[in-house]
Order: C-alpha cells, then sequence, then structure tokens
C-alpha cells in the first residue's frame, strides 16, 4: 500500500551531542576533545548537573574563554557550544531533559562525560538514521568488541533489566540501559520525560516503544569504570528504574495533559470496536482511497489490501507514527488549506473522513475539498458526532466545533453537491456515558476503564445497527459526487462558518 513520494531519506542529517556532567574534572577534557573531533557532530550541550569537584569552574571560565582546549582538538570551527548549569544537583535524567530543551539538530545523542563510551562509534550509530531505516539508534556494549570485562553482577543486572524491559514494551533489546542513544529529534519532542536520574533509560525506550518508533541496535566499543573510578549507578537505581518500567508501561504522561491525544490512544486500543466501525463501511470503499486524518492509524489498518492508500493528517507525530507503522508514505493535508500537490495530483474513488470534519471551524469549505479530490461518482465517507445536546467539556477538550444533527448534515452535504446514499447513526450505547462524562462530570476524556467495558459492547452495536436506531453518539454518511451530467446541475456553492 503505497503512494508516490517525491522526497527520498536524507542523507545530511545535523547533529546534536548531549552530555551531562557531574563531577567528572577527570576526564571532562578529554572526552569532549574526542567529540569535537568528530566531523559529524554539529552542536555540543553540555549539562552540569551542580558539580562539587570544581567542574562548574572549569566550564565557566573555559566558555568565558571562548573554549581553548576545544579549539586546538578540531580541525576547522567548532560546532555550536551551549551549556546550562543545574544550581541543585538532580541527577542524568535531570541534565539530560535539560540537554534535549536546548538542542535543536535532526539528531540527539547522548554521551557521558567519563571515557566509558568512544565516540568514534559515531558514524555506525548514526547509519540507520541517516539511510531513513530508524528513529532511534542503540549502542550496545554486548555485542560489540572491544569490551573492558569488569563485574559480572553488573552485567547481570543489566541484562535483567533489559530483559524486563522486552518483556513491558515487546522489544528484543540487548542493552536497554546503555548511555549510546542516538534519537531523532521529532521522537524526543514526542516524549514526556520526568525521571530524573538513571531511570531515563528504561523511560525513553519505553516511551519510543509507545510510539512505535523504529529502534537499531549497532555495536559500540565499551571501556567500563570500576566504581574506585568512579562509576555512579547503584543498587538503588535498579530498583528505581524498575519502577519506572512498570509505571510506563501502565500510564501515558502525556494524556495528562493533551485530552486529544489521550482520545485517540484510547481509541486505538479498541480493536473490536474498530473493526466494527470498518464492517459499516466496508462496503462502500474502493480501491483508491484517500484518508484524511488518519490519526494513530486505526482504519488505515484495514486498508493495506487497496490498490492505492494516501492517509494524510495534520499533526506530524502522528504522521511520523503512520510512516513507522505502516511503512508507506503519509502527506500532511489539512482541510482547512487547499490540499498539497501529492494529494491534489490524484484522483480518489473514495474518501474516508472520520471524525475529523467536527474539528474543522468552516466545514463547509472542508467538504468543497473533498468534493474537488474525488472523481465524478466517487464516494465520500464520513463519520461525525451526533446531537448538539450531547457537546460538553470532552468536545471542547479535544477541539470539537460541533456535533450534527441528521438532517443538517444531510443539508450540508446537499449544498455542497453530494448525493447522499446512506445516513446511519452508530453506537447509541455509548451517549449515555457521554452525556455523563462530558456534561455532568465535567470531564475532558472518557476514562479508559468505561473505553474498555464500550469496547466489549459491540454485538449490541450490531444490534442496534439491524434495528436502525433514531439516535447514536456518531453518524455515518456514505455521499457521492455526481458524474459529470449530473454535476452540471449542481447548485452554487457558497462558503462560511456554520
Amino acid at each position: 500500500m503505497s503512494e508516490a513520494s517525491d522526497s527520498q531519506p536524507s542523507s545530511g542529517l545535523t547533529l546534536s551531542v548531549i552530555v551531562p556532567v557531574y563531577n567528572e574534572r577527570a576526564t571532562l577534557w578529554e572526552i569532549l576533545q574526542r567529540v569535537v573531533r568528530r566531523p559529524e557532530v554539529d552542536q555540543l550541550v553540555i549539562v552540569d548537573d551542580c558539580s562539587e569537584d570544581g567542574t562548574t569552574d572549569v566550564l565557566r571560565r573555559a566558555e568565558a574563554q571562548g573554549w581553548p582546549e576545544l579549539r586546538s582538538a578540531r580541525d576547522g570551527p567548532l560546532p555550536e557550544i551551549v551549556v546550562r548549569f543545574h544550581t541543585v544537583n538532580q541527577g542524568k535524567g535531570a541534565a539530560l531533559r535539560t540537554g534535549f530543551e536546548v538542542a535543536d539538530r535532526d539528531v540527539f545523542l547522548t554521551q557521558d562525560a567519563d571515557l566509558e563510551y568512544d565516540p568514534d562509534d559515531y558514524p555506525q550509530l548514526l547509519r540507520p538514521l541517516r539511510d531513513g531505516r530508524a528513529d532511534a539508534v542503540y549502542g550496545s556494549r554486548f555485542a560489540g568488541y572491544p569490551r573492558r570485562v569488569l563485574f559480572f553482577w553488573h552485567s547481570l543486572g543489566n541484562k535483567m533489566l533489559t530483559t524486563l524491559s522486552n518483556m513491558l514494551c515487546d522489544l528484543n533489546l540487548t542493552d536497554m540501559e546503555t548511555g549510546y542513544k542516538a534519537m531523532r529529534k521529532e521522537m524526543v519532542r514526542a516524549m514526556v520525560l520526568k525521571s530524573n536520574r538513571f531511570g531515563i533509560e528504561p523511560e525513553m525506550t519505553a516511551k519510543l516503544a509507545r510510539l512505535r518508533a523504529r529502534i537499531y541496535e549497532v555495536p559500540i566499543s565499551y571501556s567500563g569504570r570500576s566504581y574506585s573510578e568512579g562509576k555512579k549507578i547503584g543498587w538503588k537505581d535498579a530498583v528505581s528504574a524498575v519502577w519506572t518500567m512498570f509505571r510506563c508501561a501502565f500510564t501515558d504522561d502525556r494524556e495528562s495533559t493533551d485530552p486529544l491525544h489521550a482520545t485517540l490512544r484510547r481509541m486505538a486500543a479498541l480493536d473490536r470496536y474498530n473493526s466494527f466501525l470498518f464492517e459499516q463501511i466496508r462496503p462502500f470503499v474502493g480501491q483508491r482511497v484517500l484518508e484524511v486524518g488518519a490519526g494513530t492509524g486505526t482504519i488505515t489498518q484495514f486498508l493495506r489490501d487497496r490498490d492505492r492508500t494516501l492517509a494524510t493528517d495534520v499533526d506530524a507525530q502522528y504522521l511520523h507514527l503512520l510512516e513507522r507503522r505502516f511503512e508507506h508514505n503519509v502527506n500532511v493535508y489539512d482541510l482547512s488549506q487547499p490540499p498539497p500537490e501529492a494529494v491534489a495530483r490524484q484522483k480518489y474513488d473514495t474518501v474516508i473522513c472520520l471524525n475529523v470534519l467536527e474539528h474543522i471551524r468552516d466545514d463547509r469549505a472542508a467538504l468543497e475539498r473533498l468534493y474537488d479530490l474525488l472523481e465524478p461518482g466517487g464516494r465520500l465517507v464520513l463519520l461525525v458526532p451526533a446531537h448538539g445536546a450531547l457537546y460538553g467539556e470532552i468536545d471542547q477538550a479535544i477541539g470539537h466545533y460541533r456535533r450534527y444533527e441528521k438532517d443538517a448534515l444531510a443539508q450540508l452535504l446537499a449544498g455542497v453537491g453530494f448525493e447522499t446514499s446512506e445516513l446511519f447513526f452508530v453506537n447509541a450505547l455509548s451517549t449515555v456515558g457521554w452525556y455523563l462524562n462530558g456534561r455532568l462530570l465535567k470531564r475532558n476524556s472518557v476514562p479508559g476503564m468505561q473505553a474498555r467495558v464500550a469496547d466489549r459492547l459491540v454485538p449490541l452495536y450490531r444490534l442496534e445497527r439491524k434495528l436502525n436506531l433514531p439516535f447514536g453518539l456518531s453518524v455515518i454518511s456514505v455521499a457521492h459526487r455526481p458524474t459529470v451530467a449530473a454535476a452540471s446541475e449542481e447548485l452554487p456553492r457558497a462558503s462560511g462558518d456554520r
């Protein structure tokens, strides 16, 4: 399932290296010199986590002098160097989060300030990113040589943590705790990170897995330190890592700040309901399909067998997720704007637009654009929220401008020029829960447990369809663009807000 694309994977990705520092005066200059020697490095972000051994003073003095110790190590101009100082020691995770906020190149690579990891491994870390295969690359200490032989129990602990992380995230990493993680900027921006200490490693892994990131591992060399040489991680950090894994496995931090994301995440998990929904529209879906507002791909997954499918969305995070999930070309299409050339140059026999139109202020103009994208006789499959009386806090939180009455929707489609062949309600049982949560309890999303219960009610939804009940949480319309002869008689258009 694919659509031709004009763009190719970029081989010119720029690199930000983020270096968290705490009491690393003995190794600081050597590791920074090794980093700036690498021609791949475009930006160096150093975050001092309130060091107590003089590291802070050394960095402040070097910054004021223009980094003379680093200029001698690099042929040509230095990369951009940014330094941030914590006034209170918070931990490696907090330092990385500060670095991620500052960094602004295409790829973020984490680099410990000791000498355990060798910057000469950067090319192999970046290769899967630069050729477009990966969203994140882990450097595995257990798959590469040479590596320094140290503690059996420490190695066993790492493997146990990696195994637990793999079980919870459904991955097969060999080294989750590695300090070498190279990630695309948009992946890091999509994560809500909270860990302050070494729990940052399993947290990033869990959230990359939740984002369906394409994760690669490459072997790296490793020169581990003993505790007498300054190694800081201990058994307390292992306990914290386990807690972080379970917290991230069963909660999504973004849901607490983004009601629309919470709604889409919960909808994506409703396998029975999504299958039921596609059953209702399957008879009307052709072979050349444009899906507008694909979100996380809950309907896209059923379109793999079509001759040509183009899934679109306006949210960059969902576009990246669609690309990773289906490995086909995905284009941005904002219904409030004219379609881009990649969309407009095609004519489709079907446009699917589910739970999108209510998010557009000028819905008539949006329908006119969809009309123009259809070939004569092509079908628009539309699902919108029903009944204005149900409009409440949830609708407002997730960006609904309106809910639709059945007759008003039919009139709107006719005014654009569509001829409606099907118009019916679905999911009548859920109207009670929506009214309770959105109108009476003033919640901004449907609780996850209630959504999962609704997923079990699909047999009752099928019964509702047979009964053709006169109400429902949503209304589905199937309308077609008239053939050329009929289109010559269609009504003149007049766009405007409703």
